[in-house]
């Protein structure tokens, strides 16, 4: 499949995400990685960027409120090329009202090749990782060059002679 890629800075783009379940586990995480993160740009959505910024001081982008929106500003920010990383500490065992949205951002964040983090020990590898302080060549697939010519010909197969 061919290929394109992207280069991650050493300064990585990392955006911070928690259920209202998991805000608590977030914060706990984020303090005891906030020497880290001091070190990377940061973004979160609203309510957990907002207590975040609060409690450990850090300067964080806020989007909206992910059920308001702000997971899909994030999944946006991921096809621009605006994001590095993702760390989503969601809550699979709780019906969320933007259920929708968050499996279109872990859709996203896959598509686009984007280390992204749902619980506290893939956060723990991801974050103490030689490769969080170094440069990166993030390789996606080049959507026009490898999956639409497969698109063509099996529409084209489709219609038979």
């Amino acid at each position: 499949m061919a290929a394109t890629e992207l280069l991650m800075g050493k300064r990585k783009r990392i955006v911070l995400i928690a259920h209202d379940n998991r805000k608590l586990d977030l914060l706990a995480w984020a303090r005891y990685n906030e020497g880290t993160l001091s070190r990377h740009e940061l973004y979160a959505t609203g309510t957990t960027g907002s207590i975040l910024a609060r409690e450990l001081g850090l300067d964080i982008t806020l989007f909206r409120s992910g059920p308001l929106g702000g997971d899909q500003q994030v999944g946006a920010k991921i096809c621009e090329g605006g994001m590095d990383f993702v760390i989503f500490f969601w809550d699979p065992l709780e019906p969320q009202p933007h259920d929708v949205d968050v499996k279109a951002l872990l859709r996203i964040a896959v598509v686009y090749n984007i280390p992204i983090a749902c619980n506290r020990s893939t956060a723990d590898f991801l974050i103490s990782s030689p490769l969080m302080g170094e440069e990166y060549q993030r390789q996606l697939v080049d959507f026009d060059k490898s999956v639409r010519p497969v698109l063509a010909g099996m529409s084209a197969a489709s219609q038979g002679p």
